[in-house]
């Protein structure tokens, strides 16, 4: 769905995308909870499973942020072509 030039998800895509992390990340809680060894074997995992979802949200904010630069900058340049084209073709 887009709205003004926004691309808005429907609450319905929302909802299935954070059901999907919440049991994804409760199925790994799980696995590392009932994996068959020791405590610092355990706190390891589940410390290498937090690091590496929160380096997850970063890397994908970073690329949309880059993305969202990217057009914002192409907009400005398309703006600037079609003025420049315009006092041409008045010339």
């Amino acid at each position: 769905m887009e709205t003004n030039g926004i691309q808005k998800d429907s609450a319905a895509w929302l909802f299935f995308v954070k059901m999907c992390f919440a049991v994804a990340l409760a199925a790994v809680g799980v696995g590392i909870f009932f994996l068959p060894a020791d405590y610092w074997a355990k706190g390891y995992m589940a410390m290498g499973t937090l690091f590496l979802t929160g380096s997850s949200f970063m890397l994908s904010k970073t690329m949309r942020d880059e993305h969202e630069a990217q057009k914002l900058i192409n907009q400005i340049q398309d703006a600037k072509n079609e003025k420049i084209l315009k006092e041409y073709d008045s010339a």
